[in-house]
């Protein structure tokens, strides 16, 4: 009886607990979404689900209109979600453990470690407490700033809640918004654009990044990580924006009516949300076949590792990019910012990949079974569950029950990575042998 225990106790492991804490709080949500008075009119069960994963895991797709179909009690259950699911469950548990005084064991500790990419365990309690604190401090001010806009538009109630419900599902990369276009009448805003867009940046940065920054005001004392993220996130940001305005310059049905300057803003707030949000300031629809594929990319590579967004994480892009010119190259060693990357971190990121690659074809190749909808539409859907962004040409409301089953499990691996689920199906072995080596002809 005790050797079970023990085993038992072995068994519960960081990954088990991750997807076991996005998993009941899926279920919590969904149970809460379908009561009567949570919705004006009645929801089925596999609706709730889905509203609930995609709250849970800061997607932001929904099957249908928040504003109008969930009540004020309903839209706080979905910011409640959005919020867990943005830090996570275990994490906001820990915390209410150091609220009460209560000591949190090793158990928690590893735990702790494993969801926030920390190197070692010691201090991991130290950097929770500076995340939450940067976290409702970083949503207060983007909360006062956002409501002196819309409180003198919307009055003091609605503006006060509309400014509360966006700061939270843009700082936590969920995408979902109280209104019916999202935020497509806010294209050419300013103020709008620039916080809820710095918002959802800084949130899908990782919070080890916000972290190292705020901690080293040095870049030569930063770690690779950090620098890698923040340069790369500064490239492909310009990239992608200046891709989104050749593109769609002409277009009259996104950008092409607007002035120079309300051009280059909207294109900027399209160009970096797809990586991590899923707002949108132009109907996703009447975009150009171009720009569609553009955003695709985007949202398959996504943010950054332990953060509110998900993707393959662009630091893995990173490396596989950076390996790949390293071997065009000649060199044994791909080498950044004068460091040099370990073999098992690229072995790392071309399994994520991988493994991301195959999520997606799967999941898509269903969806064309179940679904009787256009092909691109269909996977813009299934890279949008994967990257849990949000961002849809409008058919979400169009899916089957067993469409929005398949893309429940898509998002829910999606923001859990598909790595944790191999850790949970598969116990990693150590090779206590080795084989010869043999010729194999590639490429």
């Amino acid at each position: 009886m005790q050797k079970s225990l023990v085993l038992r106790k072995r068994r519960v492991t960081p990954p088990v607990l991750i997807a076991s804490s996005f998993l009941v709080t899926i279920l919590i949500g969904t149970a809460l979404l379908k009561l009567p008075f949570a919705t004006t009119a009645p929801i089925t069960w596999t609706d709730a689900l889905f509203t609930a994963t995609s709250a849970t895991t800061v997607t932001g797709l929904s099957v249908f209109d928040v504003a109008t179909t969930l009540t004020l009690f309903g839209e706080i259950v979905l910011l409640v979600l959005i919020q867990i699911g943005g830090v996570g469950l275990m994490a906001f548990a820990v915390a209410l453990l150091m609220i009460l005084g209560r000591k949190v064991g090793m158990k928690n500790r590893i735990f702790l470690q494993e969801t926030f990419s920390q190197q070692s365990i010691g201090g991991t309690v130290k950097f929770l407490r500076s995340i939450l604190r940067f976290v409702f401090i970083t949503e207060g001010i983007a909360f006062i700033l956002l409501s002196l806009i819309w409180v003198p538009d919307f009055g003091w109630k609605s503006g006060l809640y509309y400014s509360l419900f966006h700061v939270v599902s843009a700082f936590n990369n969920a995408g979902f918004s109280l209104f019916p276009d999202n935020l497509v009448g806010f294209a050419g805003n300013l103020s709008v654009t620039l916080i809820l867009s710095s918002l959802f940046i800084i949130g899908g940065l990782g919070f080890t990044v916000v972290m190292d920054v705020v901690s080293k005001r040095s870049f030569k004392h930063w770690s690779l990580h950090t620098k890698m993220m923040l340069a790369g996130t500064l490239i492909v940001n310009l990239i992608a924006t200046f891709l989104f305005f050749a593109l769609e310059y002409h277009n009259t049905e996104t950008i092409g009516n607007m002035s120079f300057g309300d051009k280059a803003l909207t294109s900027y707030f399209q160009a970096v949300t797809p990586r991590t949000a899923g707002f949108n300031m132009v109907p996703i629809g009447d975009m150009e076949d171009s720009s569609l594929l553009l955003t695709l990319l985007l949202m398959f590579i996504g943010g950054g590792s332990a953060s509110t967004a998900s993707g393959i994480k662009l630091t893995t892009f990173i490396v596989i990019v950076v390996a790949t010119l390293a071997y065009f190259k000649g060199m044994t060693e791909p080498h950044l910012f004068k460091r040099t990357i370990k073999s098992a971190i690229i072995f790392r990121s071309l399994a994520i990949a991988a493994v991301s690659s195959m999520l997606v074809f799967i999941s898509f190749f269903l969806l064309t079974v179940t679904e009787s909808l256009p092909f691109l539409p269909l996977l813009i859907e299934t890279v949008s569950a994967f990257g849990t962004v949000g961002l849809s040409v409008g058919i979400t409301g169009d899916l089957t029950p067993a469409g929005e089953w398949i893309l429940c499990v898509v998002m829910f691996l999606g923001r859990i990575g598909p790595l944790t689920l191999f850790f949970l199906l598969i116990r990693p072995k150590k090779e206590t042998f080795k084989y010869s080596y043999d010729r194999i002809h590639t490429g």
